[in-house]
């Protein structure tokens, strides 16, 4: 197996939005349980601020929330190097995040830059609420444990 020069796990989200708020919740629940030289960054999903950081990383993995009809329910979508076919699956999957031009855009945009990680993993979770408020929905709160560990793995 090959080690990783650098990795970084990306929380999109919005923590006053309902489950908007796991992938931040999964960032600040990994605080020091990741290997040394993973980043733990939380964005809101904007592209530039994606693809700035992961430029330059051999392993990403984000964690956003995103419409669906079973709240909870996990997704997990590799992209290893320029799979093309995979990247423009993931482009349509992303686009049902709550994020106006978000992930799908972000990555669409590194291909066509060459800025897209060596690999790029993206948890997707399915959320129930998306309106104002603190605090995660019962059903995707309890996925976070499977999630957190989902995660960890990837990063090694």
């Amino acid at each position: 197996m090959t080690s990783v020069r650098r990795a970084v796990i990306i929380g999109i989200g919005n923590e006053y939005r309902s489950d908007d708020g796991v992938g931040p919740a999964v960032v600040a629940s990994l605080r020091g349980r990741v290997p040394v030289g993973v980043d733990l960054l939380i964005s809101d999903g904007e592209p530039a601020g994606l693809i700035e950081a992961w430029t330059g990383a051999d392993l990403v993995v984000v964690v956003d929330a995103v419409a669906g009809t079973q709240p909870g329910l996990l997704h997990r979508v590799v992209l290893a190097g320029s799979d093309a076919s995979r990247r423009a699956g993931l482009g349509a999957e992303a686009g049902a995040s709550s994020h106006g031009l978000g992930l799908g855009t972000a990555i669409e945009l590194a291909a066509a830059l060459g800025r897209l990680p060596g690999t790029l993993i993206v948890h997707a979770v399915e959320a129930a609420n998306f309106t104002q408020g603190v605090g995660l929905s019962a059903k995707v709160r309890d996925g976070m444990v499977e999630l957190s560990a989902a995660v960890l793995a990837d990063v090694g």
